[in-house]
């Protein structure tokens, strides 16, 4: 008993010898921080306030986590809110996304559609599935694309191997396209399967010479790969419109140096336009160039400023034919996303989607272009109104990024710049992208896809219509800051009369 007594004593003993250590060293350490914030000069709270100033950067670093999960109403984030993020995950997931009591939706909000109901929509015999779309009918190899939604560019390098691998796995099963962005294409795009289409961007990476030219080359070396339907020309991206991409050398690994033609840790800097091209005459000779040499469709990608660029653009067209015009333009709007970007270009350049698209729309109807130059929306469309928004007012395709990352699983950390995105999809470190399953995240690409499809097929049979491109912008009202709705024909008249607005 006494023995028992005794180890229990010195036991305690010990526990509060410990206790004392920790205790002197936790203070030596205070004193240590409070003398290197008093004598450091970089940091006026740290230096008026030693220690207790410390909290307040770990405040704001925690902030950003405690507003997405704890404050912030499912409406109310930016650039994606709860609301859009749980509507992707639950289709990936392939759960229901029937919900219940009511829409949390603020439908006052200036601007938001609402979607006109038919009296007498169809009967579930009368449904149709969107048909396959013809794309650059005078190429060669023309692409009959099979889905009105597709995956917009990320390259390789922006993405990790396993993000890369899902996307193209779930794209093949889905029976979607996938852009390659403008990184070249690598083999985890090519070993999924899937249809691809080939950006071409300002720095021409995978297909340049040792100039930084465009290499015929290596063009045709890319275009024999069968799944390589499309090439697109990058002319600007929404969230960066008159800069390049920027992928930060701690991105650029060996394989991605290869593939790109850079140095391991070198900074992936595109100039902010194609050296060759500096008028419309030289923007049609390189999308003629490029599709007689690859036999396939070529387009542009490009952000709308103001109207006059595009109809000189149009007009250029006009005079010169419509054999010289590109098969497809992809509208990518201000509000676009990206890995990393200058803040002031993010926030301030660029006309957002909503009103660029029916802008470019109007205008290539107007040039009787209709048959000949497909339009692609892409700017923040990730869910089935918004798909459904882009096709009544006028768009033939949507192509979404964001749409499908988080489809992958992404959680909005906003690291996509910085090699630690917590989710394995933007990082090259095997730590992270570990948690990056390639067998389980591909099915949810392809059960978005196909959820989002079907969404917008129910979408347009409320509206009266059999499937989605016959929606028109009649079939859809615009909220106005007098709380009252407006037809969007009304705010953006179509300009086709053989195409009712």
């Amino acid at each position: 008993m006494n023995m028992s007594m005794d180890r229990a004593f010195d036991l305690v003993e010990i526990l509060g010898l410990v206790f004392v250590a920790v205790l002197g060293v936790m203070v030596l350490v205070a004193m240590v921080l409070f003398v290197i914030d008093r004598m450091q000069t970089e940091d006026a709270i740290r230096r008026n306030y030693p220690l207790i100033g410390r909290f307040r950067h770990l405040f704001s670093e925690l902030g950003e986590f405690f507003r997405q999960y704890f404050f912030a109403m499912d409406r109310e984030e930016l650039p994606f809110n709860r609301a859009q993020r749980e509507w992707v995950a639950r289709s990936g997931e392939g759960k229901g996304n029937t919900v219940a009591f009511g829409s949390t939706r603020n439908l006052n909000v200036v601007g938001t559609p609402i979607f006109v109901n038919d009296p007498f929509p169809p009967l579930d015999d009368q449904f149709a599935s969107t048909e396959p779309l013809l794309i650059g009918p005078g190429a060669r190899t023309p692409y009959l694309a099979p889905s009105i939604y597709n995956i917009s560019g990320m390259s390789y390098g922006a993405l990790s191997k396993p993000a890369v691998q899902a996307l193209a796995m779930g794209a093949k099963e889905a029976g979607v396209w996938m852009n390659t962005g403008e990184g070249g294409v690598s083999p985890f795009h090519l070993e999924g399967g899937c249809d691809l289409v080939y950006q071409i961007g300002t720095a021409k990476f995978g297909v340049r010479d040792e100039h930084g030219g465009l290499s015929d080359e290596k063009l045709r070396s890319v275009a024999a790969h069968e799944q390589i339907r499309m090439f697109e020309l990058k002319m600007a991206q929404g969230a960066k419109p008159g800069k390049g991409g920027i992928l930060p050398g701690e991105k650029v690994t060996e394989e991605i140096a290869a593939i790109r033609g850079l140095k391991v840790g070198q900074d992936g800097i595109s100039p902010n336009r194609h050296r060759e091209i500096d008028n419309f005459d030289h923007l049609l000779d390189m999308i003629q160039h490029i599709r007689e040499v690859t036999g396939k469709p070529v387009g542009i990608k490009t952000v709308v400023g103001t109207e006059e660029p595009f109809r000189q653009l149009f007009e250029t067209i006009a005079r010169r034919g419509s054999d010289a015009a590109p098969d497809f333009i992809t509208i990518d709007g201000g509000e676009g996303g990206t890995g990393a970007a200058p803040m002031p270009l993010i926030d301030l350049v660029g006309m957002p989607v909503r009103e660029a698209l029916p802008l470019v729309v109007n205008l290539r109807d107007e040039f009787h272009l209709h048959d000949r130059i497909r339009i692609i929306a892409s700017g923040k469309l990730v869910n089935p109104g918004d798909v459904a928004w882009a096709l009544a007012a006028g768009a033939d395709f949507i192509v979404s990024a964001r749409g499908f990352m988080f489809s992958l699983g992404c959680i909005q950390a906003l690291k996509c710049n910085k090699n630690t995105c917590p989710t394995g999809i933007t990082t090259h470190d095997p730590r992270f992208q570990k948690g990056l399953v390639v067998e389980r995240k591909y099915k949810r690409v392809a059960r978005y896809a196909t959820m989002i499809i079907k969404e917008v097929e129910t979408i347009a049979h409320s509206v009266g219509v059999s499937e989605p491109r016959q929606m028109r912008r009649r079939h859809v009202r615009i909220v106005q800051p007098n709380g009252r709705s407006v037809p969007m024909n009304k705010i953006y008249p179509s300009y086709n009369s053989t195409t009712p607005s």
